[in-house]
């Protein structure tokens, strides 16, 4: 089997614990005795595509943002008002309750120098953390996970879980990579064929450095995919509320039932699509915002009904904003900064909204000009939520966003 036949299939095979052949063992040692991980936990929401970040807190206050979205702007009577300024779209009526409760951080004006355009390089920035002119090929979540796992006897994939059938660059480090998965017992009943046995009967015509790779990539997701659904199935957490029937409500159900079955797991990521509104805007993202407070609502309602919702925090982003004049199709077309919002994490209640609201009369281009870069909010995660090194993680010194006080 060659290198890359095993990676793509190994993305949805690992084995139960019991099918690992002795000559996997060696890899699997060490993998599964972590210890505890800590009450701290932080579960990222990627919204793809480019969320129009003016119409989902909007400065309802600025004639400009009015007169330069003539079809498209947020009628002042309809928007749920934060503060004298500044107010969520409609959509977002359940996250106004946790506003309101103050559990939501909103952080104006996020972005990076230079700006990227294009989805797939500025979401790659984003997941690496580089600089626009850096191409790096591990995320910043993995890169955590190597300073986490270098440690004697390391740790397993499922320190970072992505609830998804594929692993996205956010996750993948030079040591360790984190797991993908959308259901543990599913992807432990894919894991019990006969994978393994092909690579045993195969080992004996491979070289040792071929060898030692795919056998401890293996290994890896063998432990992490036995571990995750024993550990799911000794639950006895039962959620407590409504999930929402879409692909967010359940996503974020599966992560809020792993928190809840105690695994070590400090990093959970999801993603939400359809964010790219060039055309028609209104119907979509409001669609999509609403499916996205409906299920941050129950999942923060969760964490509340067990007495999680200090140490849990849900971080929001995307990989850039709207421009601020609507198109000619009654959508917007890619832009720079953006908002970003922090949920839960014993965050301080006073000042909700972080910083000051967009200028609107201090364009770049047609485009707002960030004040945050979106590295220092890395930083400040890394540092004060999951006690890592920033600094090293990142490669450069960010200035870190005062949260907690």
């Amino acid at each position: 089997m060659k290198r890359r036949e095993f990676l793509k299939r190994s993305a949805l095979t690992t084995a139960g614990t019991m099918m690992i052949p002795s000559f996997l063992k060696a890899y699997e040692l060490g993998q599964m005795n972590v210890g505890a991980a800590g009450s701290k936990i932080l579960v990222v929401i990627q919204l793809s595509g480019g969320n129009d970040g003016l119409n989902t807190v909007i400065p309802f206050r600025n004639d400009i943002y009015y007169r330069e979205r003539p079809s498209l702007a947020i009628a002042r009577e309809k928007v749920l008002a934060l503060n004298d300024e500044m107010g969520f779209n409609p959509a977002l009526s359940p996250l106004k309750e946790l506003y309101d409760e103050g559990l939501v951080r909103v952080i104006n004006n996020v972005g990076y120098p230079n700006p990227d355009r294009s989805h797939f390089r500025s979401m790659d920035i984003w997941q690496t953390a580089s600089s626009s002119d850096q191409y790096l090929q591990t995320g910043w979540v993995g890169r955590y996970m190597d300073a986490a796992c270098s440690g004697a006897g390391g740790c397993a994939p499922h320190r970072a879980v992505e609830v998804d059938d594929t692993l996205s660059l956010s996750l993948k480090g030079n040591a360790v990579n984190g797991l993908a998965l959308l259901n543990p017992k599913k992807l432990y009943n894919q894991t019990r064929g006969g994978m393994v046995k092909e690579l045993a009967q195969t080992s004996s015509s491979k070289t040792p450095d071929n060898l030692g790779y795919l056998y401890k990539t293996l290994a890896e997701t063998v432990s992490s995919a036995a571990y995750v659904y024993d550990q799911s199935a000794k639950s006895v957490h039962q959620t407590k509320g409504t999930y929402p029937a879409h692909e967010l409500g359940k996503r974020l159900k599966t992560v809020s039932e792993l928190i809840q079955s105690d695994t070590v797991t400090r990093v959970y990521y999801v993603s939400i699509s359809g964010f790219d509104t060039h055309v028609n805007q209104a119907g979509q993202q409001e669609r999509l915002l609403r499916q996205y407070a409906e299920a941050v609502k129950a999942f923060m309602d969760d964490m509340k009904a067990t007495n999680r919702q200090d140490d849990v925090l849900v971080m929001t982003f995307s990989e850039f904003g709207r421009r601020v004049k609507q198109n000619a199709s009654n959508g917007t077309d890619h832009g720079t900064a953006n908002n970003v919002f922090l949920v839960g994490g014993g965050l301080s209640s006073s000042g909700h909204i972080y910083n000051q609201p967009p200028d609107l009369d201090n364009l770049e281009e047609g485009d707002l000009k960030f004040s945050v870069d979106f590295r220092s909010i890395y930083a400040t995660l890394l540092a004060d939520w999951l006690n890592a090194d920033a600094q090293a993680i990142l490669g450069n010194k960010f200035p870190k966003l005062d949260l907690w006080s």
